[in-house]
């Protein structure tokens, strides 16, 4: 299936999947070395502890899961539709984003599980950001469908049948916009510890405070 984006649709998806990239990096790195930017191996681990009896792991993995649910819930109520155009509150999304990212910092120095589930509610916000403004093409914060879209394209291939190169195309610019995130993030982290998350707190953060801004100005300009 071919898919046509406009063009800030894919660098939004190339820059947040940067993002997330980073954000999930520190989250393996850090004291409790777990993902925040995707919940399937944490349901997993979930079930794992649920065996266990290790009821203090269950607690903490449910609330990574609650509180990825509960960003993605608040970017709902903000956004508040999937159509795909600018003009929606993305900005104030952003900005959310970066303020939890930035809480999160001081709670993984403390190590107090709260900077995971800042981080993760961060993540689920952006998410949910991604699949509204791509008309839920896109998921940046996690790559199980962009593997998939591109195994699929392979197979069409061996077969001889059309590529979907757009589709293809956009998988491949977002598990790279990942992969160099991680490789950041962990470089980053590296040198400054938690502090790494100040990276994707300044770029969401900026980003959000300037669509908002420039959102404003465009308003008043058309009054």
């Amino acid at each position: 299936m071919s898919i046509r984006l406009p063009a800030w649709v894919w660098i939004g998806a190339i820059a947040l999947s940067c993002v997330a990239g980073m954000v999930n990096v520190v989250g393996f790195l850090g004291f409790e070395h777990q993902a925040v930017s995707h919940m399937t191996g944490t349901t997993s681990q979930l079930g794992m502890a649920l065996a266990q009896g290790d009821w203090r792991v269950v607690g903490h993995l449910w609330g990574l899961l609650i509180a990825f649910c509960l960003g993605a819930m608040l970017s709902g109520m903000i956004v508040q539709d999937s159509t795909l155009q600018l003009g929606r509150r993305y900005g104030v999304v952003l900005t959310l984003e970066s303020a939890l990212l930035l809480v999160a910092i001081p709670l993984f120095q403390r190590q107090q599980i709260w900077g995971a589930l800042a981080a993760a509610m961060a993540c689920g916000l952006q998410n949910a950001l991604a699949t509204t403004f791509s008309g839920a093409v896109v998921r940046t914060t996690h790559l199980s469908g962009m593997f998939t879209d591109l195994g699929i394209g392979l197979g069409h291939l061996l077969r001889g049948l059309p590529l979907p190169m757009r589709r293809l195309t956009l998988s491949g610019l977002i598990v790279s916009g990942f992969l160099a995130g991680g490789v950041i993030g962990a470089w980053l982290f590296m040198r400054w510890h938690y502090l790494a998350l100040l990276a994707p707190a300044a770029l969401t953060g900026c980003t959000g405070l300037g669509y908002v801004l420039y959102r404003q100005w465009t308003l008043l300009r058309t009054r």
